[in-house]
């Protein structure tokens, strides 16, 4: 039996894709999670899952932590994104972070099918034409990938709250740390990014259409 953990915080949006993939996969069993912790909780439960369809931004997920957390504790269970982001920027960082596919909200049922049979099948997947686009990505926003790549999801966290106008005290507070927990996370970013300050922290997540 084949099955899929669909990871979207929408449920009409879950409901809409278990259903679609049905006649598709027959003896597939489609488990949904609504957001990260939920994702991670499914993922223990269910052995032999086969494949991870993850949305980017679902509570828990924001800033790629859903995909990095996925990849660090499952390492060998595929994952494609699903997602309504589909600027070069995002899909190149997706495939820079361990994705193996990237499919666009908008695919037509046949074509998200097809997405799934190749990346089960150990191929990667994107959609018509992404490629060629990938390959003209300049090289500083390949560094940055890069280097964006090193950081934990803790730092990532950290970042998100850098980028929301948080201070130290507060980040800390939100996620229930010590001041210098905060302070330690945030020097490692910088030195991670090969940065000085904060606001260039800030400005490379812009750049990255981080959303």
């Amino acid at each position: 039996m084949t099955r899929i953990l669909v990871a979207d915080d929408h449920p009409l949006f879950r409901e809409a894709l278990s259903g679609a993939l049905e006649p598709y996969f027959e003896n597939a069993q489609i488990i949904q999670a609504g957001s990260l912790d939920d994702a991670l909780e499914k993922l223990n439960e269910f052995d032999g899952v086969e494949l991870v369809l993850l949305d980017l931004n679902m509570p828990g997920g924001e800033y790629f932590n859903g995909l990095i957390t996925l990849r660090e504790q499952y390492p060998n269970i595929p994952i494609g994104v699903v997602s309504g982001s589909d600027t070069v920027e995002v899909v190149a960082q997706v495939m820079s972070l361990g994705a193996q596919g990237f499919i666009p909200k908008v695919s037509e049922t046949r074509e998200i099918a097809q997405a799934i049979v190749d990346i089960i099948g150990g191929k990667k997947w994107l959609p018509e034409g992404m490629e060629e686009e990938l390959e003209k990505v300049d090289d500083e926003l390949k560094v940055l990938l890069q280097r964006f790549r090193e950081l934990t999801p803790k730092q990532i966290q950290v970042l998100s709250y850098l980028r929301a106008g948080l201070m130290n005290k507060q980040i800390a507070h939100e996620m229930n740390v010590t001041e210098a927990t905060i302070k330690a996370h945030i020097s490692a970013i910088l030195r991670k990014l090969e940065i000085n300050t904060r606001t260039q922290a800030v400005l490379l997540m812009d750049k990255l259409q981080l959303s």
